[in-house]
């Protein structure tokens, strides 16, 4: 019996990355899952690699009812709906996010867009979901280091920084409302992990000497999707069943870490 055995739950951002791992881990575990993703050839992907053992569709987790019409499959296919894992977002980088003084009001709304909107819908959806049903349940939310702790030489994206801060404080404060129904809301703050999101920081020799102080675990390297997959199986299990409102960083020592800037 795996930590997860009939868990039913639904990742938004499961195709790629972290929530790629993640799934593969809650399948090993004996979860049933909904994954969604809004890139039609990683979605393919996971599809095929998955089969029959996994639900994935395609959508925008921006946009109003995406993450609710992939909780309603879950109840529908599975009988249930019991954990959320909202790893869905990304930089703004491109969009115009960046240091205050060069960011453009395009780069904000945008980076807020992909990055909070996003999670203040599924994890509506998921509680609304509950209350109907009379039921508890568990949302594990994604935000970063740079929430709370600048690194501005090399990680200067403000509005990015800020959506990941929000996202602290929003889900403290619904896990605080709703824990009276048993409903659980945390936080998992990975460091730089080797995403599709990280490429900008994987091929910069400068960035991954910095890394390697910045995050001196384990040799000092880059954060692995894997290095999550625990924490995240934990906390859509009933053994995290007495907590709520934590946030937790997978961070390799990067909080804690000066950082050895070589310039």
């Amino acid at each position: 019996m795996g930590w997860l055995t009939n868990k039913k739950i639904v990742i938004v951002g499961g195709t790629t990355g972290i929530g790629l791992s993640a799934g593969r881990a809650f399948l090993k575990e004996g979860a049933k899952l909904v994954v969604l993703g809004r890139n039609a050839e990683t979605v393919n992907k996971a599809a095929v690699e998955w089969g029959l053992n996994a639900y994935v569709l395609i959508g925008d987790a921006t946009e109003p009812g995406t993450t609710a019409k992939a909780i309603h499959l879950c109840v529908e296919k599975f009988g249930g709906f019991d954990g959320l894992f909202h790893v869905a977002g990304g930089s703004g980088r491109k969009m115009g996010d960046g240091p205050l003084h060069e960011m453009t009001l395009e780069g904000w709304n945008k980076t807020i867009e992909l990055n909070l909107t996003s999670v203040m819908l599924s994890n509506q959806a998921a509680i609304q979901t509950w209350r109907e049903r009379n039921q508890a349940g568990s949302i594990l939310n994604t935000g970063s280091v740079l929430g709370f702790s600048p690194s501005p030489t090399y990680f200067a994206t403000h509005a990015y920084a800020a959506t990941k801060a929000a996202i602290e404080g929003f889900s403290k404060s619904i896990a605080a409302y709703y824990a009276k129904d048993n409903i659980r809301v945390n936080v998992v703050a990975p460091a730089l992990v080797e995403t599709p999101m990280a490429q900008r920081a994987a091929k910069d020799e400068v960035i991954q000497s910095f890394i390697k102080t910045k995050q001196p675990l384990d040799g000092g390297r880059m954060g692995q999707t894997e290095d999550l997959d625990a924490l995240a199986i934990y906390f859509m299990s009933d053994r995290s069943r007495f907590t709520t409102g934590q946030v937790v960083a997978v961070d390799g020592g990067w909080a804690i870490a000066d950082g050895q800037i070589t310039k």
